[in-house]
């Protein structure tokens, strides 16, 4: 049994590190993550900050948690598209035809993600703070919203396996990712749901990116967070466990 383990996780971090070696090779993958997110939030900061009634004094902390977001929905993209690319190559049967654990290809990808997701938010973060962004969070705080990031990450990178691994076309496996990258546009992201037309409302309040980017902004700001931590933990944790299970099943029919 716990030789068995050894061997996935040996297994599983040498697909990390081709994974990583790819992302290395093309740190374009990374910039090009961040520039839409970062275009985004210069533009809404600077252009239409002004005109925007959010409540916040300053709005480069009240937008950041809705860019995070998208940032992330974007960069699961990658996902999809290199998952698609090793299927559509043959690498994913020749890996399974080796000694290898099978499932340690697909890890090898998720956490690839998770990792370069990481160096993602962190850029943006760096130029939020050059914008004056700035937090009285403590600790413990940060590692919270560093928790639902990486939660987050992991819900939407399972969704991305899901559209590689099915996908027929190359644009049909990056596709996937679009209206995940406009959701936080009808949430709480950019201006407060209480401002928007009734339908438009009741489907921002009960939609995941809302409480997710409420406890991160409550967290940021070092305000009580109520319920919107328990409700976006248990939107990731659903989507998570949901998406995994359909990606691990559509994996292994490939895999055969």
């Amino acid at each position: 049994m716990e030789t068995a383990k050894n061997h996935f996780f040996s297994d599983m971090s040498v697909m990390l590190g081709r994974s990583m070696r790819h992302i290395v090779r093309s740190m374009d993958t990374i910039l090009t993550v961040c520039i839409t997110p970062i275009a985004m939030m210069l533009l809404f900061v600077y252009v239409f900050g002004g005109a925007i009634e959010s409540g916040a004094d300053n709005y480069v902390n009240y937008l950041l948690p809705g860019i995070l977001l998208m940032a992330i929905a974007s960069g699961v993209a990658y996902v999809a598209y290199r998952l698609f690319i090793d299927k559509q190559r043959g690498i994913i049967e020749r890996f399974n035809s080796m000694p290898i654990a099978r499932s340690a290809v697909l890890w090898g990808h998720v956490l690839t993600s998770v990792v370069s997701n990481i160096l993602s938010v962190a850029v943006i973060i760096l130029v939020a703070l050059l914008m004056g962004f700035r937090s009285p969070a403590g600790i413990l705080a940060w590692l919270a919203v560093a928790g639902i990031l990486v939660l987050f990450t992991l819900a939407l990178t399972w969704v991305a396996a899901i559209a590689g691994l099915s996908a027929k076309t190359l644009e049909g496996a990056s596709a996937f990712s679009y209206p995940l990258i406009f959701l936080p546009f009808i949430s709480s992201a950019f201006v407060p749901t209480g401002s928007m037309p009734k339908a438009v409302r009741v489907f921002a309040e009960n939609q995941p990116v809302t409480p997710i980017v409420e406890a991160i902004r409550n967290l940021l700001s070092d305000q009580p967070v109520g319920t919107d931590i328990w409700a976006a933990l248990a939107w990731c944790t659903g989507i998570l466990i949901v998406a995994y299970l359909f990606a691990v099943r559509v994996y292994r029919r490939n895999a055969v």
